[in-house]
């Protein structure tokens, strides 16, 4: 079942995902669950009203989207687990029901014989590993953990079968629910990046003022603006090569990070909430890209790569994947000045022309065949579901 014949031709799918009240990595997979399977219907917690959902079926909500529920993800935590049994998937008719859940959708309740097949971004880490997620630190959270691990252990076992985003997460799923799982990579707007040889061309009057101030090669460092993403490691990596380092991004880390470059001896440069576009054009102007943060996968550096610029990241995490020491970028160890020193000049020795080839592994293509074929293990297209 090629991903071309099964949009519009596979069984009747249900896409479900833990709630939308921003578009990050997770809600883009499960968008690009929904568009796999056209016209599918979609189950979350809630909805927030400024997030639009292009295209899909029906969209399902749970009691939680009322008021004053919504979007208190600390309140509702304890009760995710009860509405997601109450919320059944058997009214919507579906032979399949496609789970992506980085919490607890994974727990909702499907029609006996129906495949669930659960996308796992991570194991919540606020139950499991808390010292990766601060939120896990929560004196309820603290509280609710020890009675909630069984019971997620429990429903993961229920799955027909797990797909983790990354070998990373597949290692913690071993670890945390007891299962096996193949991986299959995010989506990445790869072919998109690469079609366009110079995102500057495309840029509005201002932004492309802004880009004309910034150095000719630079260190980048692009992010949410909080603490966990290590920003400070970016701007430790120009002090260190000499190079001036550009920092993209938002968020409330801002005040600490611009002290921060008040202190270096190399031009530090923010460019504040940049478009996508900026953001393209910055990777394909930066001499190297810095990613410090242990992420589960991570977006950014293969959208890094596909710009054909190389990326230095930590050497845990999920990025240690997409980025291949000595072909894609380097692996350094956060906080050892001499291993970020040492990596920094491995990626700038790098053959520029060589890695953006290296980005088609994440491609959206490649994400839809793998989907396609993990349906296709658990669901004939004649198959037809009968309550």
């Amino acid at each position: 079942m090629s991903s071309d014949s099964q949009r519009g031709e596979g069984p009747r799918a249900l896409v479900v995902h833990e709630w939308f009240a921003s578009i990050g990595g997770s809600e883009n997979v499960a968008n690009a669950l929904r568009q796999h399977f056209e016209g599918s219907d979609l189950l979350c917690l809630w909805r927030d009203e400024h997030v639009s959902i292009p295209g899909a079926g029906k969209v399902t909500q749970t009691l939680l989207s009322a008021r004053p529920f919504r979007g208190r993800k600390i309140l509702c935590l304890p009760l995710m687990p009860l509405i997601w049994r109450w919320t059944s998937a058997r009214t919507h008719g579906a032979e399949v029901v496609i789970v992506s859940s980085h919490l607890f959708a994974h727990h909702v309740a499907v029609p006996r014989g129906t495949p669930k097949l659960v996308y796992v971004h991570t194991p919540a880490r606020y139950i499991w590993e808390p010292d990766f997620d601060n939120r896990g630190q929560n004196p309820l959270i603290r509280i609710a953990s020890s009675l909630l691990k069984p019971l997620d252990r429990w429903r993961a076992s229920e799955a027909t079968e797990l797909a983790a985003n990354s070998e990373f997460v597949r290692a913690r799923i071993k670890r945390t629910w007891g299962r096996d799982s193949r991986v299959i990579y995010p989506p990445v707007d790869v072919d998109e990046i690469r079609a366009t040889a110079d995102w500057s061309l495309g840029l509005s009057h201002a932004e492309k003022a802004a880009l004309n101030e910034l150095p000719i090669d630079f260190v980048l460092g692009a992010s949410r603006f909080i603490p966990y993403k290590r920003l400070d490691l970016a701007i430790r990596a120009g002090e260190l090569s000499g190079m001036p380092v550009v920092v993209a991004g938002a968020g409330p880390e801002e005040a600490r990070l611009r002290a921060l470059a008040a202190q270096n001896t190399v031009p530090v440069h923010f460019v504040i909430s940049p478009s996508n576009r900026l953001l393209r054009a910055l990777y394909q102007r930066a001499a190297l890209y810095i990613f410090p943060p242990v992420e589960d996968f991570g977006i950014m550096p293969v959208e890094s790569i596909a710009a054909g610029t190389p990326v230095v990241a930590n050497g845990h995490g999920g990025a240690s994947e997409s980025v291949v020491e000595g072909l894609t970028g380097s692996h350094f160890v956060p906080d050892d000045d001499e291993s970020l020193l040492h990596a920094i000049g491995r990626s700038l020795s790098l053959d520029r022309t060589k890695i953006s080839g290296q980005a088609s592994r994440f491609s959206r293509q490649r994400f839809d065949d793998e989907v396609a074929r993990w349906v296709e293990d658990h669901v004939t297209r004649e198959s037809t579901f009968h309550e």
